[in-house]
């Protein structure tokens, strides 16, 4: 078998049997297939795209190339949910331990935050102590006892992915849906789990923009993951504006632990509970989504969720206390408030620019290797549809650095525009993929 063909064959349009696919995937992740065959076979699959067994075929052999989780040692069926990133997502520390309130398993692996999407890793670590380096043994242990563990990716998770997204990221071989799609879903076949909820996000700070791209990769992401044996569902929802008010590390855990003591900001809660549905009803503890909303909602009012989330922390060695004292989290050094100067109705809040802004505050990371300032972040006072007068306060801005703060004051003004007219609702949830 040879590269060349593979290429020629793609090129000409004709679909890759398993057995090449796995020949390049292979070939290339151990560096005996160069760059510059691979992104041609890369550029002619953009061209010509592949069907729907090849998709399945291409995932299956990043997930293959490295570690494959079996959590076969965890009772019952294990749930985890993926979300594309986006501004002031914190739903996974809301959402996991209400989920694993109800006993149903909760196996995850997350990622840090890169360029303006935080992750739920640099969250979690806003409690001292925590860590989410587990091994194996603590990993399974945690789950089949408290129902819960958040680890971090390990090093060897479809190494074949990373090392193809790299080439594509500086090839123009990113925004193909089945190379997206098969990147995404690598990862979660790698991790284990028996039933997959994505949570797919649209709109100005998400990664599709468009909602038809954005169902258009739900559909594919959920075949796939049917393809490959899991129950599966996605969650189209809103980023048109940043998720909740807080966006920012520590500003999100404290807004995450409001939101499990019944203050969670609507637009918030309504994403949460739309996700936690889909996997009630994948682990079969409901018959239908009203009854699994219902029995979510219970977690927050009898606070089980609350004790979870405590219980989860300390397991992991973080300081449980805090999720007790919020106030005690790390908090910044400066406030700047962004007050308001005309009249009218708040029409647009761009997410992509509160990202950006908590980024300059050292929020977020510019490469891999940034530090990140835990402390940092925004609170968003109005959003899409608030009335809004000369002197009210738009967002807070929390920084360490005078400087990071003007240059976020900046980005915050521009993500604002007023006008005179009341804007329409935009929906939180755009549809669900089954």
């Amino acid at each position: 078998m040879r590269m060349y063909d593979i290429i020629n064959q793609k090129k000409r349009g004709r679909a890759l049997s398993r057995e090449e696919i796995c020949f390049a995937v292979e070939g290339f992740t151990k560096g005996e297939i160069p760059d510059y065959q691979m992104s041609a076979l890369l550029m002619a699959v953009c061209f010509q795209g592949m069907n729907e067994e090849e998709t399945l075929q291409l995932t299956l052999a990043m997930r293959d190339s490295g570690d494959v989780l079996d959590l076969s040692r965890i009772d019952g069926m294990k749930v985890d949910k993926h979300s594309t990133g986006g501004v002031g997502d914190k739903v996974s520390l809301i959402l996991t331990p209400m989920v694993a309130a109800l006993g149903i398993p909760v196996a995850k692996m997350s990622g840090r935050g890169l360029g303006h999407t935080g992750g739920t890793i640099d969250k979690l670590e806003c409690f001292p102590g925590f860590s989410t380096e587990l091994t194996e043994k603590e990993f399974y242990r945690n789950v089949n006892r408290i129902k819960m563990a958040i680890v971090g990716q390990t090093a060897n998770l479809a190494p074949a992915d990373k090392k193809l997204y790299a080439l594509r990221d500086v090839t123009a071989t990113v925004d193909q849906l089945s190379l997206i799609a098969s990147s995404i879903m690598s990862k979660k076949l790698a991790a284990g789990a028996d039933a997959i909820v994505l949570d797919v996000k649209t709109g100005n700070g998400a990664f599709m923009k468009e909602e038809e791209d954005a169902f258009a990769l739900a559909r594919e992401m959920v075949q796939i993951g049917k393809n490959a044996g899991k129950k599966m569902s996605a969650v189209v929802t809103d980023m048109s504006q940043p998720l909740g008010n807080a966006v920012g590390n520590s500003l999100e855990v404290k807004e995450a632990i409001l939101a499990l003591n019944g203050l969670g900001p609507a637009d918030l809660m309504e994403v949460v509970y739309a996700l936690g549905a889909e996997m009630v009803l994948a682990a079969g503890k409901a018959s239908g989504q009203e009854e699994a909303v219902e029995i979510l909602q219970q977690t927050i009012q009898n606070k089980t969720a609350l004790d979870k989330f405590a219980e989860f922390i300390e397991a992991q060695g973080g300081e449980k206390r805090l999720v007790y004292q919020p106030e005690c989290l790390p908090s910044a050094s400066i406030q700047l408030q962004v007050i308001n100067t005309e009249a009218g109705f708040v029409t647009e809040l761009l997410a992509e620019e509160i990202g950006l802004a908590s980024l300059a505050l050292g929020g977020g990371r510019a490469t891999k290797e940034s530090e990140i300032d835990l402390s940092v972040g925004i609170l968003l006072n109005k959003k899409r549809g608030d009335a809004v007068a000369p002197g009210d306060t738009l967002a807070a801005v929390y920084a360490n650095d005078m400087e990071r703060a003007k240059e976020a004051y900046g980005r915050i003004v521009r993500a604002y525009t007023v006008q005179a007219e009341k804007p329409e609702k935009i929906p939180m949830i755009k549809g669900v993929v089954r």
